[in-house]
């Protein structure tokens, strides 16, 4: 039984000591293996009387038993070991700036809504945020659309089955209930953009059901007209890079602002081409004018003491416009030899902290 005492208690040494897989495997072949020292006990049985072998091969075997044991308790610490060493060898720092591989590109309009959201953030305004699917309240008659407005009719705007109560929603036809949802959570002074998605009924070579808008709203007891055409000029002339654009404004109507005006910019188109800047010609890009008082009165905001602006523009269009491109459908075809052509490399986009060089 010493001979037994001696080989558990190297054995069992030699496991703990074990560093890595391959000293652990050493151990097992000189302890178990063919020729290890416990296969050798076990060869020598056949020597010894019947009772004295029962004894011994209970004592061999439980030393097997006891070595098997350790091995793989040691196995499965050095298993996690070298797990743990290959995930901090292996780790990846998710704040670290993307490494460019050549391939990604950054959509048009996915590089138009950061233009817009760095210019007018560095005017004083925030990004605010909306549902698609929206209430016939907050789509249309807290914008002071009368119940007869074309834009309710179906060939216009997608209505939802309608609900247990018999009423139906509608996929929103723009962003402006995003304006009514903040005037009556915040309090006024306010001054907000919002980008996102809308959808209507209608699909040729400059229009989508689905499409992109941002709009603006700013709501305080001193904004004026002056202060809209102001801001406007300015976004016109950063946007399209030209210092001098002449922006003009024409009156118009929309159920949500009164008065109201439509904004033109400059542009020529000799030889059949575009050029945004100087010319004789004009170009429309968006809409806008001072919040209309029955829309502050259904937000609860009271029109004798707040009066502002509001303005909206489609996202597509003035991409079309800056980047040269002559049809709004393959925007969504996920094509990506027009994504290549047209995209965007991801390393420098406009920021909100860094302004439009990102």
């Amino acid at each position: 039984m010493d001979a037994i005492d001696k080989i558990r208690e190297r054995t069992l040494a030699a496991i703990v000591a074990a560093a890595d897989p391959g000293q652990l495997d050493a151990v097992r072949v000189a302890a178990i293996g063919k020729k290890g020292d416990v296969t050798g006990l076990m060869k020598t049985l056949g020597s010894l009387e019947p009772d004295a072998r029962r004894a011994f091969g209970q004592a061999v075997n439980q030393l097997k038993d006891d070595v098997q044991s350790a091995l793989d308790a040691r196995r499965a610490v050095l298993d996690s070991a070298a797990l743990d060493a290959r995930l901090m060898a292996e780790r990846i720092d998710v704040t670290k700036p993307a490494r460019f591989q050549g391939q990604g590109r950054i959509h048009p309009i996915s590089r138009t809504i950061d233009e817009l959201t760095a210019i007018f953030t560095e005017m004083g305004f925030t990004v605010a945020e909306g549902p698609d699917i929206e209430t016939d309240f907050y789509n249309f008659k807290a914008l002071n659309f009368p119940d007869d407005h074309p834009a309710r009719q179906e060939h216009d705007t997608f209505y939802l089955p309608p609900d247990a109560e018999g009423s139906s929603k509608v996929l929103r036809t723009h962003t402006s209930p995003v304006q009514i949802r903040t005037m009556e959570k915040v309090t006024p002074p306010i001054r907000i953009i919002v980008p996102g998605r809308t959808f209507r009924s209608d699909h040729d070579a400059t229009h989508s059901p689905m499409f992109h808008q941002v709009e603006g709203l700013v709501i305080d007891k001193k904004t004026h007209m002056g202060h809209l055409k102001g801001c406007l000029i300015d976004f016109c002339r950063a946007f399209f890079d030209v210092d001098d654009l002449p922006v003009r404004f024409r009156p118009s109507y929309f159920p949500f602002t009164e008065p109201s005006a439509e904004v033109d910019i400059g542009c020529s188109r000799d030889g059949g081409g575009l050029k945004i800047g100087g010319g004789d010609d004009w170009l429309e890009i968006l809409g806008s004018g001072m919040v209309h008082p029955r829309v502050l009165e259904y937000c609860g905001v009271d029109p004798n003491e707040y009066q502002g602006f509001a303005f909206g523009m489609g996202i597509e269009r003035i991409t079309m416009l800056k980047y040269g491109i002559p049809d709004l459908r393959p925007f969504y075809d996920s094509d990506l030899r027009w994504l290549r052509h047209y995209g965007f490399l991801p390393l420098q986009v406009p920021t909100i902290a860094e302004g439009l060089n990102g």
